[in-house]
């Protein structure tokens, strides 16, 4: 029996990416769409005519969590941030699981989420019962979950791509950078002069530099995982390219390793997990577009007696929607891959 499926915030980039892929899962139904829509318009194929008689179902503006919540099992939220949480807990009140892409319940502490999203959060109780959806680490947390925090693009690379080693004892864990680059798709499908074509076109530019909403959920898995706080470095950049992302990791370390123990050692952490590769050549955003995958791979600069990590994914996939999906098949007992090679 096929579980039935709703997406708010059809419209946006994670939205659509979402329709792709479930529309080719054997074991879901998409019973729902609905978002912010222009003035009469009814149905995606205005908005996305890739999808005219693929998906006709009515797509309407949300107005309320009761009649959405009335005919699916599982609701995705492609939302701005500071949206998801006004209507989170109506839907796990109506016993429904959510998995939430925005920001709003992946920093367990509510005041480090108002310090870095300057708003108060109104539900920080659901705080609580949110399972951090990287599956890579919180798989069985994730399979017994009712409120899924999907990670964001930026994260799901930095911490994919050190996690293996922050618990070693290798690396000084109070000097770590992060540079990450990204498409443009990573700012959203709301119009902005930051991704207007004129601007972005043949230019490279950081942005956040400092204070981006990012570096708080880095930290956060970071400091889990390194077993004391942590604090990074990290700026972010946009480049001229739709999607994917590349982020540059900077360890110290205590003192000289054997790269090809360290290999072995990132292999076995990622034995079980279907959307890791661990690669000799450095990864480039191409070999991942479109997939679900991530890409990882090791350098050692024993001149400065650093770790150069380099983590590769497809922000609209691995960093977003894909994830979600992943996440969604480990909460219902699917395969992990499924609807995703």
């Amino acid at each position: 029996m096929k579980i039935k499926v709703g997406i708010i915030g059809a419209t946006g980039y994670a939205g659509k990416e979402l329709i792709h892929l479930l529309l080719r899962h054997a074991g879901v139904e998409i019973v729902s769409l609905s978002a912010k829509l222009p003035a009469n318009t009814t149905s995606l194929s205005p908005i996305f005519p890739e999808f005219k008689g693929i998906i006709d179902l009515p797509c309407i503006n949300f107005e309320d969590v009761e009649p959405i919540a009335k005919i699916v099992d599982l609701v995705f939220l492609a939302l701005p941030h500071t949206v998801s949480m006004k209507i989170v807990p109506e839907f796990l009140e109506a016993g429904k699981k959510v998995i939430d892409l925005s920001a709003d319940f992946r920093l367990q502490d509510a005041a480090v989420y108002e310090q870095w999203y300057h708003v108060q959060h109104t539900c920080p109780k659901t705080i609580n019962e949110a399972v951090y959806g990287l599956p890579e680490l919180y798989r069985e947390e994730i399979k017994k979950a009712r409120l899924i925090a999907n990670p964001g693009c930026y994260p799901t690379s930095a911490i994919l791509g050190v996690a293996p080693i922050l618990n070693k004892g290798l690396v000084d864990l109070n000097h770590i950078m992060v540079n990450s680059v990204s498409g443009v798709s990573g700012v959203g499908r709301e119009p902005s002069l930051k991704a207007h074509f004129p601007e972005r076109n043949e230019s490279f530019a950081a942005y956040s530099v400092g204070i981006h909403r990012h570096i708080p959920e880095i930290e956060q898995e970071l400091g889990k995982l390194g077993g004391q706080e942590i604090k990074i470095t990290f700026v972010a950049h946009l480049a001229p390219m739709d999607r994917g992302i590349l982020s540059t990791i900077y360890l110290q370390l205590k003192k000289e390793i054997d790269l090809k123990n360290l290999f072995a050692l990132y292999n076995e952490f990622y034995s079980s997990c279907p959307f890791v590769r661990i690669r000799e050549e450095f990864p480039e955003t191409k070999w991942v577009t479109g997939t679900n995958y991530c890409d990882i791979s090791i350098k050692e600069d024993k001149r400065m007696r650093r770790l150069i990590v380099l983590s590769s994914l497809d922000n609209l996939i691995k960093g977003a929607s894909g994830q979600a999906v992943q996440n969604m098949n480990l909460m219902y007992g699917f395969e992990e891959t499924s609807g995703l090679r």
